[in-house]
């Protein structure tokens, strides 16, 4: 008489709805994180039974480990259903055969089932900040913030998320070359801000990510990058790495005047000091006056901050 029931099993498949553009939410379980992000299935690594990363601390687990408590709300309360709905198809079974035994007797008897389904606890996946597609193993997925583990295969997107950073700097550099002169200078100026501020983003991240691996993790977590030279000391100090390396002697003194240049503009309306005559190595520099930024340079700079940055990547990823 419980037939409905039997058929249920002991095992139930729930599938789980998807926001919009197709993602799934997962949460975290290390206690110390428990943050959130999502998913879009269909895209990364192929294959069962693939370990998942959290984009924040690294985590890793297996692909149930992760889902969000609404998620498993929400399956709870459809399995609930389904065995209320089982539930309830067995006993109007038992209702009809026990109906046409009662009937033609001296009394009449009927049993009547009714019953109502149990309620879904629907949920709605969150809003993030930042979508990222994977250049190693193609994923989407998204976070809060920017920078990120790659849930699928693990690697980090700092490189990546600079790369993006320096990509638009160009087409600033690009719509500049059609714009009216101070027009022109002002898309110039805010791309030399935008590099240094993409490079300085990444290189932070990138210390904080591998800041176990320098001589004192408190140091290397501090360290900035919005003046190159200064960081290049620190880099050397904490890692044992030239970010200079590579590089020829004008292109680094390129990038290190551009960086000067880009703290004239954000930190004395662009007006050249002495400060500036001393480090930057600018032969045409002239106390007083306004500093001036070009297409030319800025994009060479853009050049310049991938190979760095590719450099400080593969070298970090390889010390022990």
């Amino acid at each position: 008489m419980t037939r409905h029931l039997r058929r249920l099993g002991d095992q139930f498949r729930i599938s789980l709805p998807l926001a919009d553009g197709g993602f799934l939410g997962r949460q975290c379980p290390n206690e110390d994180c428990q943050r959130y992000f999502k998913i879009k299935p269909g895209t990364g690594l192929e294959g069962e039974n693939l370990p998942l990363h959290c984009p924040y601390c690294g985590q890793t687990g297996e692909m149930g480990d992760f889902h969000t408590q609404a998620q498993l709300d929400y399956a709870v309360s459809m399995v609930g259903r389904q065995v209320t709905e089982a539930a309830t198809r067995d006993l109007k079974d038992m209702a009809r055969q026990f109906n046409r035994r009662a009937a033609g007797g001296l009394f009449s008897l009927k049993m009547d089932v009714k019953s109502s389904p149990s309620p879904i606890r629907h949920y709605a996946e969150e809003e993030l900040e930042t979508d990222v597609e994977c250049q190693n193993c193609t994923l989407v997925y998204s976070v809060y913030g920017v920078f990120a583990y790659c849930p699928d295969c693990g690697q980090h997107n700092s490189l990546q998320i600079l790369g993006k950073g320096l990509d638009v700097v160009v087409k600033m550099l690009d719509m500049a070359c059609s714009a009216d002169a101070e027009v022109a200078a002002t898309l110039v100026q805010n791309g030399l801000e935008d590099c240094v501020s993409a490079f300085d983003g990444f290189g932070r991240e990138l210390c904080k990510i591998h800041s176990s691996k320098a001589k004192d993790q408190a140091r290397a977590e501090a360290i900035r990058f919005q003046n190159i030279a200064g960081a290049r000391t620190s880099i050397a100090e904490q890692f044992g790495i030239d970010l200079a390396q590579g590089l020829h002697d004008d292109e680094w003194s390129l990038a290190a005047r551009c960086f000067q240049k880009r703290h004239l503009l954000a930190h004395k309306m662009g007006v050249i000091d002495k400060e500036y005559v001393q480090r930057a190595g600018d032969p045409s520099a002239v106390v007083g006056r306004k500093i001036s930024v070009t297409p030319d340079e800025v994009r060479e700079l853009t050049a310049t901050l991938r190979q760095v940055a590719s450099l400080l990547v593969r070298k970090m990823e390889a010390l022990s």
